[in-house]
C-alpha cells in the first residue's frame, strides 16, 4: 500500500470500503465517489478477488490505497481492516460505503453538511447516515433505523429520510459517516461479527456510550435491495437447505446472532434469538411483520 502521508496534507475524510470478486460494480462505486466535490483518502480492502479487481482499480484509481485481504474477511472483517488503517492516520471522518452503492453527486458535502448543522444544535457525537433508494423504483433500501416498542423486542423499523436530521437508533453500513469525536469513543467495528450485524451493532454501541445516530436529509446514494431468492427466507427451498442457510455467515450463525441478542435485546433476548430460526422453518411470511428488520441484516453485501 502506497505511503497515505505523502499522497495528501489534508486528512479530512476517509472513506471505507470493502470488496470481493465484484470488479464492475467497485469500479462504478469508485466512479461516483471521485465525481465528488470533496478531497478524500480511500481505504479499500480487496478481500481475495480472483477478477482482477485490485489491478483495476490500481490502474483507474492510482490514489486509492488497496489493502489486501486474505479471502475470509466478509463485509465486517473487511471494513474493519480498512477502519483500524485510517485509524492510524487520525481523520477527521469516516465514511463506509458499500461498493455496491452509488452516490449521489453531492453526497458527501451534503453528509458534511448534516454533520455540522448537527454540531451548531450541540449533537457533535453524531454519527450520520446516508440514505439509498432503488435506482429504478424510487423507493427507500437502506439506512438508519428506530428500535421497536415492543417490550421484550429488539426489532428495528427502517426509516426514510426527511427534510431535516431524522434521530434513530442504528444504521446499515451503505454509506454512514462517523465523526473522529465517535471513532475515539466506540472504536472499531466489533470483531465478534464476520458478515452481517456488525454495522447494526455499532450504532447501538454509539448511544449506550452517549453518542447519537441521525438520517441525514433526503437521499445520499443508490442501492437496489437483495432479492431473497436462494436464501434461508426463501420458502421455495427444502426445508433441509433453509436450514443450513440460515446457520451460514451471511445469515445468521449461532455464536455472532448470540452475542448480538444478548449484547442488544435485553432480559428477554433468547425470544428474539429464536425467531431467525423459526421463521426458516414455517416461512418467512407467516410471521408477524413486527420481526421483518432481522431479514434485512442478512444483505449480500462482499
Amino acid at each position: 500500500m502506497q505511503n497515505i502521508k505523502d499522497t495528501y496534507d489534508n486528512k479530512q475524510l476517509a472513506v471505507l470500503i470493502t470488496c470481493h470478486n465484484r470488479r464492475n460494480i467497485t469500479l462504478a462505486c469508485l466512479q461516483a465517489l471521485f465525481q465528488q466535490d470533496a478531497i478524500f483518502d480511500v481505504f479499500l480492502v480487496d478481500d481475495g478477488s480472483s477478477d482482477g479487481t485490485a489491478d483495476a482499480v490500481k490502474s483507474y484509481y492510482p490514489k486509492v490505497n488497496v489493502i489486501k485481504g486474505n479471502g475470509n474477511l466478509f463485509w465486517v472483517g473487511g471494513m474493519r481492516l480498512a477502519f483500524a488503517e485510517a485509524l492510524n492516520y487520525n481523520y477527521d471522518y469516516y465514511l463506509w460505503l458499500n461498493d455496491d452503492t452509488l452516490l449521489e453527486p453531492d453526497a458527501l458535502s451534503n453528509l458534511l453538511n448534516a454533520y455540522q448543522i448537527l454540531v451548531q444544535r450541540g449533537y457533535s457525537d453524531s454519527i450520520v447516515v446516508g440514505s439509498a433508494k432503488d435506482p429504478v423504483t424510487g423507493k427507500h433500501t437502506y439506512g438508519g433505523a428506530t428500535r421497536s416498542k415492543g417490550w421484550f423486542s429488539n426489532t428495528f423499523k427502517p426509516v426514510e429520510p426527511g427534510k431535516e436530521p431524522k434521530v434513530c437508533d442504528t444504521m446499515q453500513g451503505n454509506i454512514v459517516l462517523i465523526p473522529s469525536s465517535v471513532a475515539k469513543k466506540v472504536g472499531n467495528l466489533d470483531s465478534a461479527f464476520i458478515h452481517t450485524m456488525g454495522d447494526l451493532d455499532y450504532g447501538l454501541r454509539a448511544l449506550k456510550l452517549g453518542c447519537h445516530v441521525w438520517i441525514a436529509p433526503g437521499y445520499m446514494g443508490t442501492c437496489s435491495r437483495n432479492n431473497i431468492s436462494g436464501s434461508w427466507a426463501d420458502t421455495n427451498l427444502p426445508l433441509t437447505e433453509r436450514l443450513q442457510k440460515v446457520f451460514q455467515t451471511k445469515a445468521f450463525p449461532i455464536k455472532v446472532w448470540t452475542t448480538f441478542c444478548k449484547r442488544h435485546s435485553g432480559f428477554f433476548w433468547f425470544i428474539y434469538w429464536i425467531l431467525p430460526y423459526l421463521r426458516s422453518v414455517i416461512g418467512y411470511r407467516n410471521l408477524s411483520n413486527s420481526s421483518s428488520f432481522s431479514n434485512k441484516i442478512e444483505r449480500e453485501t462482499p
